[in-house]
């Protein structure tokens, strides 16, 4: 999930950058929705035969295609062709949200009986979906909802990952490298959205109530990740004999660890979310990359067609589907790229 997929929901659950909190925080979905872990949606044999009978089709409209959303959507195809259900299109808005509405348009031309979607802006995506919706199209949301919609009436779930799970995997992957003590710089991604929101505030929980002898020294919100050498310098500058330093995802993470090499510092650890080749390199060859948190990416989309297939056949879903997180190291790269985006890591992981 790179910096793209991470600035896509449309409003905070939980602030970021604040004192510690006396309770854990919890995963929530888009309208505070409690987490349903995928393993306990699944379709019976009786609903597979129904529905591969149905002559169905899908239509696929993603905000973005890159890494991560290329694995949600082979997911998802994958799973259709097991039910028996077409894909008869696939567009990429661009992160354009005038855009996705023309996608929308273009192709309900076809009369898809599913649309999967990621919705770019959700306080505006009602003008998006509205049409699909009136139609009676089965529609299967990823990471965000549509503002105004109702759970089972308007769309049928919102297929996530467990986002508390990966903070706090950060933070155990961070105090391990650390040997659970030292100092920490603490970069969060300081703008109003659920999925990176949650990520941080799990990481900072974590750290602040489970390791004692780690102390977060230094905190910098991040808006651009073109500004993270910036920001690492700053951390760096204010605390240089910092022990390690988070990350909200991949892109600023490179930013940082940059700024490391050119400061000749290999003692600071870094820990960072979503696989990215670069980042992974780095921690493979020993680098300052001591740990990488990714979700299921595949397997989200397979359970948003899945929960398709479901939502044809009148059966609810619950409104908040999570798939796990995944902790990867140096030793794990090639598994864990597998596990979370179903290919093969790249030659140079391998």
């Amino acid at each position: 999930m790179i910096f793209q997929h991470s600035v896509l929901a449309a409003a905070a659950l939980v602030l970021v950058g604040s004192v510690a909190m006396a309770e854990k925080p919890l995963t929530k979905g888009p309208n505070g929705e409690a987490p349903t872990p995928v393993s306990e949606f699944s379709l019976s044999d009786e609903d597979i035969a129904k529905v591969s009978q149905g002559s169905y089709t899908a239509a696929l409209v993603w905000h973005e295609l890159y890494d991560w959303s290329n694995a949600v959507a082979q997911g998802a195809k994958d799973e259709f062709a097991r039910l028996g259900i077409e894909v008869i299109a696939e567009t990429d808005a661009g992160f354009d949200p005038a855009r996705q509405k023309s996608d929308v348009e273009t192709v309900m031309a076809r009369n898809p009986s599913i649309i999967l979607s990621l919705p770019i802006d959700p306080p505006t995506a009602s003008g998006v979906y509205g049409i699909a919706r009136d139609a009676g199209v089965k529609l299967v949301f990823i990471d965000n909802a549509v503002n105004g919609f109702t759970h089972g009436e308007d769309y049928v779930t919102v297929v996530s990952a467990d986002l508390f799970q990966i903070g706090n995997k950060a933070a155990i992957a961070l105090a391990e490298a650390m040997g659970g003590k030292g100092e920490v710089g603490y970069m969060y991604h300081d703008a109003d959205f659920p999925v990176t929101n949650q990520r941080d505030n799990a990481f900072k929980w974590t750290i602040e109530n489970e390791y004692p002898d780690i102390t977060i020294v230094t905190e910098s919100g991040m808006t651009d990740p073109a500004n993270a050498e910036d920001i690492a310098r700053g951390m760096l500058s204010r605390n240089p004999d910092i022990d390690g330093i988070y990350t909200p995802w991949a892109e600023p993470a490179l930013g940082v660890i940059s700024v490391l090499r050119q400061q000749g510092n290999d003692h600071t650890k870094v820990v960072t979310i979503d696989l990215n080749e670069p980042a992974a390199l780095d921690m493979k060859n020993g680098g300052n990359i001591a740990g990488i948190v990714a979700d299921e990416t595949y397997n989200i989309g397979v359970y948003a067609a899945r929960a398709a297939a479901a939502g044809l056949l009148g059966r609810e879903v619950d409104p908040f589907l999570v798939v796990d997180a995944l902790s990867i190291s140096a030793d794990s790269i090639a598994e864990g790229w597998m596990k979370s985006l179903n290919s093969e890591a790249p030659e140079t992981l391998r």
